[in-house]
């Protein structure tokens, strides 16, 4: 018998966990996600979880707990024998039954059940859980052992430990809760997925004034305390999940991908997973850009599809007669607009019929289109009393991102309508054509080699032969406008001109263009011409990445959006910034002159090309294709977009210190409709942004680099002007333009010989223009706004 008993032992205590391991345990905990202020934006959680130190809980707290659920707690070593003997009665007379026993657990003992054993209900667990709590009592202190519970104690609704548990019960910190309210805490760990339903809020209040009792009956309160206790109702706050600003949605997905590639998901994955890790990310993000971005990017798809009418709804479920609520609660789709909500239409007879929630509310729903049915996910709004509409989601698209030039950090980004619709982010994922926002790096090449924003260009037609797969390609401006001309290179990026792109690209080597395009970060294309015009396809990432280079002087900073990553407890175990600076520390500090950090990022243009081709970009928003910026008298630059069809259009632009680009267009490219341009449609959509966003611009100008000389000259003819001053006029012909060492215009041009030269300018044109059978005139220029296109063989590229 002894033998028996002693192999029964040896099996019980084989490989038991040592209690060592709690001295130090790491939890599993939720990733924060602070902005570039410090404020929290987000958590990556699958749990709630919050850990406090012991002398955080408040006494009233521990009390209640302590008198639910180990009244003995300090005075035990571990293991209450008394409660034991009364669990193993109560065991013997429920046995072969399916109700389970009383536990008869100390806190001592539940530790080390949540922590080091786990929860398997048999006689050999229980042994086991003794025999550890018995160790646990050698190695930790009555404190330490009460820390571990109260932050690890599952108490429902997702959330582990006493804090998280207050946040999710009762919408509080635990040093604000009430004697009731801890109370009713001090219940849940019995059966936290009963007490805490509406439906067993009876039976939880009784068990809540039952440990008022017990509190009275340990000497922890008055009669008179518990009693006043006992009078408040349960007031737990409906389920409800942690608040945040729904417009960093884009954002921190972004984030969430970039920490899961480099960390993992789970602890599986090392100590410093997104999920279990606790990590603490300080990111770059501007609430304050943010919101401006996705309100713009909203509003404008919005504009754009207002009067489409239904398309299709935002998902499709088969309705089971039960479980409705719960099949639209799998989808998590949500919207952040206006007064929006998303629901399933549950009825439909002709234009009305019922709408369902996911917090289980039902209403009348009108104003159905023909095209929705029973089981269609769509939008509503409040329509009345007890009425929902119908509201539709566009179907056109977009993605929108703001950079800080200097240093490359992202301070905002939205990927769509709304990330709680759908997580797709096209402001980093989607390959689009970026049109003639290419175009200013096809400049910069030429400025590269030889010319300058002065230099006579042909507006002519160009035709290339390709080779007997490809044939021969002719390029034109929209509508034939403007063909047989020369003009300085500046208006012909204020202009957009695709032939005269084409003939820079064509001077300069598309060779030599595809290394710009490429060394900027937008892509790595084939010397081919259409991709002078913006064929190949970007990112608005890089887009904006490429022209935030332009704006720093040629200097490309990676582009980053998180700052830093600290570990739970606070070491810096990533940051993007890793300079080193033995000296920057006070004490190190040796009273020479204030140390100063170098210079990150690599220079892909010369910072004189980077400013001359900004420049001549402050004159598409002062008299160009983005003219509709103008009037927010700030120092901008930017350059609008449209690709064939039209698919895509776009502006990317800025300031010295904030640069962003967007653009709109169906996910499978199709037409937006002839209507529909850069100028016209996407430069707005930024205008908007600016203008919601005012507080974080100022008027600082953009600066010339050395070497740059500001020289007057006539925007028109390219030629240089002694006389005459450039005014504040936009469309003033005489401007300072930006030149290079020994590359300014030699011919000197008194300001009253201008109007000569230019009609013998126009004559030539007419000339030109009329011998290829046009209708003879100058070119006409195009409307503020209006973007050209390219056309080849019939075709629009």
């Amino acid at each position: 018998m002894l033998a028996v008993l002693l192999i029964g032992y040896v099996a019980v205590i084989r490989n038991l966990p040592d209690a060592d391991r709690l001295l130090t345990y790491q939890p599993r905990m939720p990733t924060m996600v602070r902005g570039g202020d410090g404020a929290i934006v987000y958590s990556y959680a699958r749990e709630r979880r919050v850990q406090l130190r012991y002398v955080d809980f408040p006494k009233p707290l521990i009390n209640a707990f302590i008198s639910a659920e180990d009244k003995n707690f300090f005075s035990h070593g571990g293991v209450d024998y008394i409660g034991l003997a009364q669990a193993v009665v109560d065991y013997a007379l429920k046995y072969g039954s399916d109700e389970r026993a009383r536990g008869g657990s100390t806190i001592t003992q539940q530790v080390a059940k949540n922590i080091l054993i786990g929860n398997e209900y048999s006689v050999s667990r229980k042994l086991r859980e003794m025999i550890v709590a018995r160790r646990i009592e050698s190695v930790l202190t009555k404190q330490q052992i009460l820390e571990l519970y109260l932050n690890e104690i599952p108490l429902g609704r997702q959330s582990f430990g006493v804090q998280a548990a207050a946040r999710a019960y009762f919408n509080k910190d635990v040093g604000d809760l009430q004697l009731h309210e801890a109370a009713f805490l001090a219940i849940l760990p019995k059966a936290p997925e009963v007490y805490g339903r509406a439906r067993a809020a009876e039976k939880a209040m009784a068990r809540r004034n039952w440990v008022l009792d017990q509190m009275v009956r340990n000497g922890h309160v008055d009669a008179a305390t518990a009693a006043a206790a006992k009078a408040q109702p349960l007031g737990i706050v409906p389920h409800h999940a942690e608040s945040y600003d729904p417009a960093v949605g884009y954002f921190v997905e972004e984030v969430r991908r970039q920490l899961i590639d480099q960390y993992g998901e789970n602890a599986e994955a090392g100590p410093n997973s997104v999920y279990d890790g606790g990590l603490w990310v300080r990111t770059s993000l501007d609430l304050t850009l943010q919101n401006a971005a996705q309100d713009a990017l909203r509003s404008g798809l919005l504009r754009y599809a207002a009067g489409k009418g239904w398309h299709k709804p935002i998902a499709h479920v088969d309705i089971a007669e039960e479980g409705w609520r719960g099949q639209l609660a799998m989808l998590n789709k949500s919207v952040n607009y206006a007064n929006w909500r998303v629901g399933l239409i549950l009825k439909k007879a002709g234009s009305n019929g019922q709408i369902g929630f996911v917090d289980g509310s039902m209403a009348s729903l009108v104003g159905i289109p023909d095209g929705a049915r029973r089981g269609d996910v769509v939008a509503a709004a409040p329509a009345g009393p007890g009425a929902y509409a119908l509201r539709i989601v566009p179907e056109v698209s977009g993605g929108m991102l703001v950079e800080q030039p200097g240093s490359g950090r992202v301070l905002a980004m939205a990927g769509g309508f709304d990330a709680g619709l759908d997580a797709f982010n096209r402001a980093t994922q989607a390959q689009r054509q970026p049109g003639s926002t290419i175009k200013p790096f096809v400049y910069a090449t030429g400025l590269d080699n030889g010319m300058t924003p002065a230099s006579m260009v042909a507006d002519q037609p160009f035709c290339v032969f390709q080779g007997g797969n490809l044939g021969q390609k002719c390029f034109r401006n929209f509508d034939n406008r403007g063909m047989g001309g020369i003009h300085t290179m500046r208006w012909g990026l204020e202009q957009s001109r695709n032939l005269m792109t084409v003939h820079i690209a064509n001077d300069v080597g598309m060779d030599k263009v595809v290394k710009t395009i490429s060394r900027v970060g937008i892509g790595d294309y084939q010397p081919y011409f259409s991709f002078a015009l913006g064929a190949g396809e970007t990112t608005v990432a890089r887009m904006v990445s490429a022209y935030a280079t332009l704006a720093n002087a040629g200097m490309q900073r990676a582009q980053t959006l998180i700052d830093y990553i600290q570990d739970r407890n606070g070491k810096v175990i990533w940051r993007a910034d890793n300079r080193k600076c033995p000296a920057c520390n006070m004490v190190d500090w040796d009273g020479k002159p204030m140390p100063r950090l170098g210079g990150t990022g690599r220079q892909v243009l010369d910072a004189r090309t980077a400013y001359q081709t900004v420049h001549m970009l402050e004159g598409v928003v002062q008299r160009g294709t983005a003219v509709t910026l103008r009037d927010l008298g700030l120092p901008l630059f930017g350059k609008t977009g449209t690709t064939s069809g039209p698919t895509n259009v776009w502006f990317v632009g800025g300031s010295p210190n904030i640069v962003g680009g967007v653009y709109i267009g169906y996910d499978q490219p199709r037409s937006l409709g002839g209507w529909v341009q850069g100028g016209t449609f996407a430069a707005p959509i930024f205008k908007q942004f600016v203008m919601a966003s005012r507080a974080r611009w100022d008027h600082t100008p953009f600066v010339a680099p050395a070497g740059v000389s500001m020289v007057k000259v006539n925007r028109v003819s390219g030629q240089r002007v002694f006389g005459g001053s450039p005014g504040d006029d936009p469309k003033a012909d005489v401007i300072w333009e930006a030149f290079k060492p020994e590359t300014q215009p030699t011919r000197e041009t008194r300001s009253d010989q201008l109007a000569a030269r230019r009609s013998e300018l126009l004559d030539a044109i007419r000339r030109g223009f009329t011998a290829m059978g046009g209708r003879g005139g100058a070119p006409r220029q195009p409307e503020a706004g209006q973007e050209d296109f390219v056309v080849e063989q019939g075709g629009v590229y």
